[in-house]
């Protein structure tokens, strides 16, 4: 009546098992380490790379813990910060520029659990100490940017169709196209709905010119701004992997926001100057003929911007070429004065546009603006001498190595599609971090043993199989969390006390039961057996309706509810297991031989 064929205590036992070994690398802890990862997509990360980072750190005489290779990147392990810091240092001397070496956290677990894909949980930024940001997308610059950019558009399709137009002006949220006469502007009319689904057109005539009224469509509106949020996500994580990051948090947040998180992140400088910079980059033609006037008012149709000297410099509102049209940047030096640069190379659309303003404006002045924070600065304004193609573009004006560097990593990961503002900003250390950690595992350890205290003394010999089954709830939740490579935040510690306080219940049922049927009379045997069956369909309805309240707070939460919610569904799954299961295998192995059974000890 109360045994269990051998292959269910087989494969109880397989889960225990598979259980301790996954759960076994979150006991070792993380270890400081350096990460290498390649900055251009031409270089691989193979053994020779390898040996090189051996080969430097030898040669330095530092202790490499553990010296790992994987697809993207290679981690050397150290037993202490300096020696890591040494051999960031190191590393990035020897590699050259060609590589970014980035501080990092590495699990100490051993080899041989890392060969079976044990891993230790991730842990959020309040419980392992890092950076986080929220930053707010400037739709209207996105939808300006958009505007910019259809009138440059428009410009070189109507000359490429030889459309005649006498002039093409925007004023705000609308671009005015004049042609000389009707049958002209049916020309353009025809050629513009052709190229440009996303314009609305309206004709009308105003001071004896023929117009055409350009407006953006509702539908093309949210487009630009929603493909703008997503861009820049990309953007984004395109930096946290340059800044060498595992597990970054990169998520919309509302409409217009977007939440980084960096957990772990031991150089918080480095990471709040690069993410914090939202650098954005246009080329406009210098407007040399137009004075600024008395009142520091820019003539119409210009802007007016800073160079690197401080000097104001007058440029055209409109925009030749943006970053959107950037393949790569790479820092590097002019040939000419041996400087920094940065060297670009545009794809086909923008060479093909560059290659246009250059031979259109030779004599006249180029401003490569580089926008940050919703600044602009004029990186260097040259003057065209000639046509220039091929795509590859180089940007050069008093820069240190160090600025040509961090500029052609913010280029080469992407161009914004808009302006982002941090209006948030965060930095936990890691010693809160530690404490925390702290805190939700004494509280673990405490409600633990309380609730062990008081099974093992209201229901003696069936309270202790009770802890036990509590033991390997908690011990193959930890472990189902560790092979998801799941988040772990502070809310998920509060949602693991909470399991534990929910499996619980579940033996507290069973045991009820059992008691009850033994003061009606029943065998031991019998009450064990009946026990586990009546109690089961209240269990498995009390747990269905937590996991249907456990989905829902994971749908439609967000971030700290959503780890909260993973780990309260998950607890649920392993107390469903460990509560019936687990303790109905120990009672078996404890009672069910003894067929003459006259009492149990449940109080």
């Amino acid at each position: 009546m109360n045994r269990y064929p051998l292959w269910k205590y087989l494969l109880i036992l397989f889960v225990l098992i598979a259980g301790l070994i996954y759960t076994l690398p979150n006991f070792y802890g993380e270890s400081p380490a350096v990460q290498v990862q390649p900055l251009r997509s031409g270089l691989k990360v193979d053994t020779a790379l390898l040996g090189r980072v051996d080969a430097a750190l030898k040669a330095a005489n530092l202790h490499v813990n553990a010296l790992s290779l994987d697809s993207s990147s290679i981690r050397a392990r150290f037993a202490d910060t300096d020696s890591q810091l040494k051999a960031k240092d190191v590393l990035a001397t020897q590699l050259g520029e060609d590589y970014v070496v980035a501080l990092n956290l590495v699990s100490s677990s051993p080899n041989w659990l890392a060969s079976l894909h044990a891993l230790p949980m991730y842990l959020g930024l309040d419980l392992r100490g890092g950076v986080h940001f929220l930053l707010q997308v400037d739709m209207k610059a996105a939808l300006n940017k958009a505007m910019d950019s259809a009138v440059a558009d428009l410009r070189s399709t109507l000359r490429e169709q030889n459309v005649p137009y006498s002039g093409i002006n925007r004023e705000g949220k609308q671009i005015a196209i004049k042609f000389r006469d009707n049958e002209g502007r049916t020309r353009g009319e025809n050629e513009i709905k052709q190229h440009f689904n996303d314009l609305a057109l309206t004709s009308k005539e105003e001071g004896g010119e023929f117009l055409l009224v350009a407006t953006l469509k509702l539908e093309a509106e949210k487009r630009i701004q929603d493909s703008a949020v997503q861009q820049n996500l990309l953007t984004l994580r395109n930096r946290v992997n340059e800044l060498g990051v595992s597990e970054p948090v990169i998520q919309q947040q509302g409409v217009d926001r977007v939440v980084v998180q960096l957990a772990g992140v031991q150089d918080t400088a480095r990471a709040k100057d690069i993410l914090g910079r939202t650098a954005t980059l246009e080329v406009r033609l210098v407007d040399d003929e137009h004075p600024i006037s008395a009142g520091g008012v820019a003539p119409l149709g210009t802007e007016v911007f800073k160079d690197r000297e401080g000097a104001l410099v007058v440029v055209k509102k409109s925009v030749l070429l943006t970053g959107e049209r950037i393949n790569d940047a790479q820092p590097g030096f002019d040939n000419r004065n041996n400087e920094p640069a940065v060297h670009l190379n545009l794809d086909a659309v923008g060479a093909r546009k560059f290659k246009e303003a250059t031979r259109e404006n030779v004599g006249k002045r180029m401003a490569i603006i580089l926008f940050e924070k919703g600044r602009g600065e004029v990186i260097t304004a040259p003057v065209i001498r000639e046509e220039i193609g091929g795509g590859r573009v180089q940007i050069s004006g008093k820069m240190s190595t160090e600025e040509a560097q961090d500029t052609s990593l913010l280029l080469r990961a992407g161009a914004l599609a808009a302006p982002m503002e941090i209006v948030e900003e965060r930095t936990v250390g890691p010693s809160l971090g530690k404490e925390n950690i702290q805190r939700g595992f004494d509280s673990t350890k405490y409600g633990f043993i309380m609730i062990s205290l008081f099974m093992v003394a209201y229901y003696l010999m069936f309270g202790t199989i009770s802890v036990l089954a509590l033991g390997a709830n908690l011990l193959l939740l930890v472990a189902l969390l560790s092979m998801l490579q799941a988040t772990l935040t502070l809310p998920g510690m509060a949602g693991i006390a909470l399991t534990l306080g929910m499996a619980i219940d579940a033996n507290v049922l069973i045991n009820e039961r059992i008691r009850e049927e033994l003061r009606n009379g029943v065998s031991p045997q019998a009450a064990i057996n009946a026990g586990y069956d009546r109690a089961f369909s209240t269990i498995l309805d009390s747990n269905i309706t937590t996991m249907i309240a456990g989905i829902a707070l994971f749908t439609f939460g967000s971030g700290p509810i959503r780890g909260f919610a993973m780990v309260l569904c998950l607890g649920i799954l392993t107390s469903m297991f460990s509560a019936v299961l687990v303790s109905r295998a120990l009672v078996n192995l404890i009672y069910g031989r003894r067929a003459r059974l006259s009492k149990v000890a449940i109080g």
